[in-house]
C-alpha cells in the first residue's frame, strides 16, 4: 500500500509559478510511476505529467510541455510538479497517483493509488 499526500496548490495569479509536492509512505517508492492528474469543475480528470521509476523518463500533456516539469527525490519518497507561466486554465484541482506495473501510464485508469488532491487557482 502506498499512501500520498500533496501539497503546495494555492491562488496564484497568471505568470505566475507553483510547485507542488506529492509524499508518498512506504519503503517501495522507487518501484512506481508517478502521475499527476488534474480535474477542473465539470471536467473529466485529465493526465498532466508522468515520471518513471528511476526519473530518466517523463512524458507531459501537450498544453503543459514547456512549462511545467515533473521530477522525484527517490530517497525523499517524494515528487514534484514544477509549474511555471500558469494561465487560468490550469485552474484545477492536482492529485498525485502511483502505479507499479507500467513505466509510463497517461491513463488515470491505469493507477492504484491516490492522492486527496491539492487546489491550484490561477486568477487572470
Amino acid at each position: 500500500q502506498v499512501q500520498l499526500v500533496e501539497s503546495g496548490g494555492g491562488l496564484v495569479q497568471a505568470g505566475d509559478s507553483l510547485r507542488l509536492s506529492c509524499a508518498a509512505s512506504g519503503r517501495t517508492f522507487s518501484s512506481y510511476a508517478m502521475g499527476w492528474f488534474r480535474q477542473a469543475p465539470g471536467k473529466e480528470r485529465e493526465f498532466v505529467a508522468v515520471i518513471s521509476r528511476n526519473g530518466g523518463s517523463t512524458t507531459y500533456k501537450d498544453s503543459v510541455k514547456g512549462r511545467f516539469t515533473i521530477s522525484r527525490v527517490n530517497a525523499k519518497n517524494t515528487v514534484y510538479l514544477q509549474m511555471n507561466s500558469l494561465e487560468p486554465e490550469d485552474t484545477a484541482v492536482y492529485y498525485c497517483a502511483a502505479e507499479s506495473r507500467l513505466w509510463l501510464p497517461v491513463s488515470a485508469n491505469a493507477y492504484h493509488y491516490w492522492g486527496q488532491g491539492t487546489q491550484v487557482t490561477v486568477s487572470s
